[in-house]
């Protein structure tokens, strides 16, 4: 049997999330080989939303994430994460959920990020108000444009947080999507080129006696290229999944898509074509493309993809090879991270059987806070 085919699923109702526990683990080792220390890892939990699987990367030892909401970082301090960095700007009513979480969850440290001075502020008089200290990593933005300070404004940016009340300065958030580059070697010196400006400013800070130790750096493309550096901490996500994008854009790091999606033929339709009951409600739609990569069934190609339905066309020399009404197939997800959050749970396959399930809490944008 191939690693994603399954001995029972007549029962099952599709479109199925599917998580392959056995290549979890083996992208897991991999993720720690390539850091070298669980101590240095921050994996992010955008893509898996699931508390079980944080309790997995516990086991092995990894005890610090990175989220990108609160619903992500109450999950991971539930799960018992000694750390949880949220790394994504707290403005509005998320400044108050933030500081609840922080009491709620005494034993885990949490960090915020940000960029903007007011906002910062606002964040710290919450602190004040309710008599806690905000631990802050400062967001650089390190080429993506999206969010973040740019290197050559950083030192001022830095000292002026410095200044506030109810915050405490402690590092660099630094993420480079930017450099999602094919080319490994390319990617390489795209990475240690802008991260050459940032290790300048940090020298700078710390010669000036501010507490700068912690840089949390990259994603799952680029994380290999900051691990040659000690003292970076390095964060990527999608590789705890992987999907067929990445694996696909990203040989060099030879992780394994490790979830699917189950789905069945509906109908036949015209000659040579078949349906699938998995539209982009079961499915990314994002990125523009393939959106998954069909496992098993030579020759077919994607049409059209609606709501609740794929539609595929035959090559006319295969179509006797059309799959049946009713057939099961399986489909590689070419973007997992949102494909997961479609779902409120995944079936847990071991072994090629299906033996359990898993719930994906923080799909929801609101838990307990």
């Amino acid at each position: 049997m191939n690693r994603y085919e399954l001995a029972d699923t007549d029962s099952l109702c599709t479109p199925a999330l599917v998580f392959y526990a056995d290549l979890i683990r083996k992208n897991l080792d991999l993720m720690l080989q390539i850091a070298g220390s669980a101590d240095r890892l921050w994996p992010h939990v955008k893509t898996h939303k699931c508390e079980a699987l944080v309790r997995m990367q516990l086991e092995k030892g990894i005890t610090h994430f990175k989220c990108a909401t609160i619903a992500e970082a109450e999950m991971a301090a539930r799960a018992g994460a000694q750390a949880v960095a949220l790394a994504y700007p707290l403005v509005g009513p998320n400044i108050k959920r933030f500081t609840s979480l922080m009491q709620a969850f005494p034993s885990t440290t949490f960090y915020a990020v940000g960029d903007d001075l007011h906002q910062l502020k606002q964040l710290g008089q919450a602190g004040c108000e309710t008599g806690q200290t905000i631990s802050l990593l400062v967001d650089v933005d390190m080429g993506t444009h999206r969010t973040g300070v740019m290197p050559g404004a950083l030192y001022d940016f830095y000292r002026a947080c410095e200044k506030i009340p109810g915050l405490r300065p402690c590092g660099l958030h630094c993420y480079d999507g930017n450099h999602g580059i094919c080319d490994p070697e390319l990617r390489r010196r795209a990475v240690e080129q802008t991260d050459e400006s940032v290790f300048a400013v940090v020298h700078r800070l710390r010669a000036a006696g501010s507490g700068c130790g912690l840089l949390i750096m990259g994603g799952t493309p680029t994380f290999p290229c900051h691990a040659r550096y000690a003292d970076v901490c390095l964060s990527p996500g999608t590789c705890v999944l992987s999907d067929y994008g990445y694996a696909t854009t990203y040989p060099d790091e030879a992780f394994l898509p490790a979830a699917a999606v189950l789905t069945r033929v509906i109908s036949h339709g015209i000659q040579g074509r078949f349906t699938l009951d998995l539209g982009y409600k079961g499915l990314a739609a994002d990125p523009p493309g393939a959106r998954g990569l069909l496992l098993g069934v030579d020759g077919a190609h994607p049409l059209v993809q609606n709501e609740e339905h794929w539609v595929w066309q035959m090559d006319p020399s295969l179509e006797d090879r059309r799959p049946a009404i009713g057939q099961v197939l399986t489909v590689l997800p070419t973007h997992i991270c949102p494909t997961v959050a479609l779902y409120p749970r995944a079936l847990l396959v071991r072994a090629h059987h299906i033996t359990g399930q898993w719930e994906i809490p923080a799909r929801n944008p609101r838990l307990r806070f």
